[in-house]
């Protein structure tokens, strides 16, 4: 066998098994996880107890379930009565109203169907000019900077490759982004890709 033609096969196996791998091992480290929430239970209603024998995603399932069935409580009136109650409880504590009250914002922000966040994929120049990146508008700058600044701000956040978890937040003059046609999705796939995946 030739050497170019061991090494194109060799190349074509990685690029096959390679994403199999990673893809089946991120689903087997959140099944544990989750099937980890069972150990909350009193041992005798433990589904691995009361079937006996275990069963892998049970803990998803059910937390899929418990999610859903919060979701539809927090939707009516007596599930919104008791939410508002234990968010009234929650911020009387001083550490934990900051943590939560933070946390709740964001996912409503990021989840409403009305708001702008990461809902525009655009081109910012930074760290310096002359070198650009992609970022994601996150909202509007706030009031006292433009007011101050005499110029429209808005609110971005630049991701880091290959984790676009991580990343900066910066505020920007309206007029020095420029808003690409990009879906949020294939940014995102560039960016965990370092480039090597391109928007069609």
């Amino acid at each position: 066998m030739k050497k170019g033609i061991f090494k194109s096969y060799l190349l074509a196996g990685i690029l096959v098994l390679v994403p199999l791998w990673v893809t089946f091992s991120v689903v087997e480290y959140l099944i544990e996880k989750f099937d980890s929430f069972m150990a909350l239970l009193p041992q005798a209603y433990q589904p691995d107890i009361l079937l006996g024998f275990h069963v892998p995603g049970l803990g998803l399932v059910v937390v899929v379930l418990v999610i859903f069935f919060t979701g539809m409580l927090a939707t009516n009136f007596i599930g919104r009565y008791v939410i508002n109650l234990w968010d009234a409880i929650l911020a009387r504590i001083p550490l934990v109203r900051s943590i939560h009250a933070s946390v709740k914002t964001i996912l409503s922000t990021m989840f409403s169907s009305s708001g702008q966040s990461f809902r525009k994929v655009l081109l910012i120049e930074y760290p310096r000019k002359g070198i650009w990146t992609l970022a994601f508008q996150t909202g509007a700058g706030l009031p006292e900077v433009t007011q101050r600044l005499g110029t429209e701000m808005v609110s971005v956040f630049v991701p880091t490759t290959p984790n676009p978890t991580g990343g900066f937040l910066l505020l920007l003059p309206k007029q020095d982004v420029v808003e690409l046609n990009i879906s949020v999705d294939n940014a995102l796939k560039m960016i965990i890709s370092l480039g090597a995946i391109l928007p069609k």
